[in-house]
């Protein structure tokens, strides 16, 4: 099952000079040249979202349309700082090529301070997250699950990765504690990551998590659908809907300020939102 699509970055170049970085496109069009990363509600501005991309992060409005925000790069790894509502952390690759190493941005995505190489970096998070309930406790797999327990300025190695892993969720409400969306179901470790057990949807495909700070956890299971429940009782699951046409989810994002309101990326690029707890969708820019 393939999750992922590469675009080269010397195509993106092309592209940011023909069209600009400020000029507004529909998401129809952004799917067309880019692939999405990783998904945020914006905090503050007039934006609705923010995607990180394989070229840059772009602000999605309320009718659909995307402007480039942030340097040209490959925000691979993306995660909102859950205390500071212009904060955003990210990793992946420069235009240039190489690894970037742990970057933040402190204006909404605009621009991005390196802060560390990671551990035996320059790091290239691709599954990265950020404890909503410590912020300063931030996980990312590269050469096994790193940890930072200082907002990213050193990093130590928590244990290994779960193998076939897709995703990484750290807990809303123990930052200790933190999930992993396998093709073979759902893992967690509740001692930072030094170890890991199966949890749920043993010998399905899991390609996503999403741990929020009241509690609830997210999952999609592939064949049936955006589950649900809380993390205090990880044995029982309530199922939401799976109405995503034929994409795979890969990201989700509740709005902090409206928990109702969840948008969720798939492998297809699509990007859909709820205004009901994940109930039913819209597909936005259709």
């Amino acid at each position: 099952m393939n999750f992922s699509i590469r675009i080269p970055l010397a195509l993106a170049a092309s592209l940011i000079a023909t069209t600009g970085t400020l000029k507004a496109e529909t998401l129809q069009q952004l799917a067309g040249h880019t692939h999405y990363h990783g998904i945020a509600y914006a905090r503050s501005g007039s934006a609705k979202l923010l995607l990180a991309t394989h070229h840059g992060v772009f602000a999605v409005d309320a009718a659909g349309e995307a402007t480039q925000v942030s340097p040209l790069h490959d925000y691979m790894g993306f995660s909102p700082d859950p205390a500071d509502p212009l904060a955003y952390y990210a990793s992946g690759h420069p235009s240039t090529g190489g690894n970037s190493g742990f970057l933040k941005s402190t204006d909404g995505g605009g621009s991005w301070q390196h802060i560390s190489d990671g551990l035996n970096g320059p790091v290239d998070f691709h599954q990265m997250d950020v404890s909503a309930a410590d912020p300063k406790t931030i996980y990312g797999g590269f050469g096994g699950l790193q940890v930072s327990h200082d907002g990213g300025v050193t990093w130590v190695m928590a244990g290994e990765l779960p193998g076939e892993l897709i995703a990484i969720a750290a807990s809303g409400t123990k930052a200790a504690i933190v999930y992993a969306a396998t093709k073979t179901g759902l893992q967690a470790s509740e001692d930072g990551g030094a170890s890991w057990k199966p949890i749920a949807f043993s010998g399905e495909a899991v390609s996503l998590v999403e741990a929020e700070a009241d509690g609830t956890l997210y999952a999609y299971v592939v064949g049936k659908g955006l589950m649900h429940t809380n993390e205090s009782a990880t044995a029982n699951w309530e199922l939401l809907s799976n109405v995503f046409a034929d994409g795979i989810p890969l990201h989700l994002a509740v709005n902090p300020a409206k928990r109702s309101q969840i948008a969720l990326t798939t492998h297809l690029n699509g990007v859909w939102e709820s205004s009901d707890s994940g109930l039913s969708w819209v597909q936005l820019g259709q």
